[in-house]
């Protein structure tokens, strides 16, 4: 048990006297670097969490978890098709689409798009979507003769809810004057902004029937998207798709398509964490460097308690209490401000970009139109303890040497 006079003498300690000025620097550089070392691991940890947890809800908010597709050929029978998929154990839903890439026009200004024929009541039901409309209304997407699309693609050709675009297929189609460009004109029903840049810069929905039509697939469709319950599960949910389906089918679920890309995050994420605990590694070699300044600094006074019947543990405890006071008030200040910055980061980067005038978060690279974050309290625990563990162990070293300290040769040279 730590005694008060334990207390009391590492108190002491931790108030150095003037002469002692260069050791409390020492201590207090220390201090600070676990707070910054916990702090940048606290945001940092919580930016990537906050990133990959922002693009898969995009992807797959928009993208089918699984996605049934002809093996030579469109799907002809897909409402049957999709019947048995939503009857599937896991299935939460099945939507026939037509996909085709396409170039979109507006006087002259041409962007390359994606565009995915669908069902209005399908549209609708994508919350995703429905949520997020920023001009027009999904109501007016009906017929053969209108167009959803992003609102990035939008700004980009220079037109609102209620203009018409211009898409451009890339078969052509045999005229009197040989193969010409097959082009359809579509009035913009609204623009919607789901904060994924790529979804929307490209994409572009139509009814499924118009969608048929422009890309001539006739009463067919070029895949079957499907969501499932779980995601995390898909690949027993493809097994069970797998069975239902009574002709072969090509399946290729968001795993497949997504993997490279999420397993980048998760390396990226494991290398920064080993980067940045050095952080915190240093700053502990910082206490044991001022931790031994100061058992060299109070030699005659070890001498002194030691004489006066301290034990060589009441003399380890003292130091070790001096040690670890500095790496918890340390971790407890990093752990205040890393939560605070990381709750607050994309608030800090809006008045950084007002301060500087330079753009820190451009949404064309980082795929995000803003910055997310995401505290996970484990990982806070792991690095609040990891901290105060390698703070202690700091400590232990210069404190047993202390503790051995003979009281008569650190008299004999005072």
């Amino acid at each position: 048990m730590l005694s008060r006079f334990e207390w009391m003498i590492a108190g002491r300690y931790l108030r150095p006297r003037k002469e002692e000025g260069f050791i409390s620097v020492i201590a207090s550089f220390s201090l600070l670097g676990i707070a910054l070392g916990v702090a940048t691991l606290i945001v940092v940890m919580a930016v990537m969490n906050g990133f990959r947890a922002e693009l898969l809800g995009r992807i797959l908010g928009l993208n089918g978890h699984v996605m049934v597709q002809g093996i030579s050929r469109n799907i002809e029978d897909y409402d049957a098709v999709a019947d048995i998929l939503r009857k599937t154990e896991g299935v939460k839903s099945a939507t026939p689409i037509v996909e085709g890439q396409v170039m979109a026009m507006v006087k002259g200004t041409a962007r390359g798009a994606l565009v995915r024929g669908i069902k209005p009541a399908d549209l609708k039901a994508r919350e995703l979507i429905a949520s997020k409309i920023v001009t027009g209304k999904l109501d007016k997407f009906t017929g053969k003769d209108t167009a959803v699309i992003g609102h990035r693609l939008a700004q980009r050709l220079g037109i609102f809810s209620g203009d018409r675009i211009t898409l451009v297929a890339p078969q052509t189609s045999s005229g009197p004057f040989g193969s010409v460009p097959r082009m359809r004109s579509y009035e913009v029903a609204a623009t919607f902004e789901v904060g994924m840049y790529e979804y929307d810069s490209t994409f572009v929905y139509l009814p499924l029937k118009a969608a048929q039509v422009f890309f001539r697939t006739g009463n067919k469709v070029t895949a079957i998207e499907t969501f499932v319950t779980n995601p995390d599960d898909v690949p027993a949910t493809r097994t069970l798709i797998k069975e239902s389906l009574k002709r072969p089918y090509r399946l290729y679920d968001w795993q497949q398509a997504n993997s490279h890309f999420f397993q980048a995050l998760q390396v990226e994420r494991n290398v920064m964490f080993l980067i940045l605990t050095l952080i915190i590694i240093v700053a502990a070699f910082n206490i044991i460097s001022s931790l031994i300044m100061l058992v060299k600094d109070k030699g005659s006074d070890i001498a002194i308690l030691r004489t006066m019947g301290a034990t060589r543990g009441s003399v380890m405890r003292v130091f070790v209490i001096s040690g670890a006071s500095v790496g918890v008030l340390g971790t407890v200040l990093g752990a205040i401000l890393g939560i605070s910055f990381a709750n607050n980061i994309d608030i800090i980067r809006v008045w950084l970009e007002g301060l500087t005038g330079a753009e820190l978060w451009a949404a064309e690279i980082r795929f995000l139109s803003h910055l997310p974050a995401r505290i996970e309290s484990g990982e806070v625990i792991v690095v609040i303890l990891m901290a105060l563990a390698l703070s202690f162990l700091a400590t232990l070293y210069p404190s047993w040497r202390a503790s051995r300290l003979d009281p008569v040769e650190a008299l004999r040279y005072e």
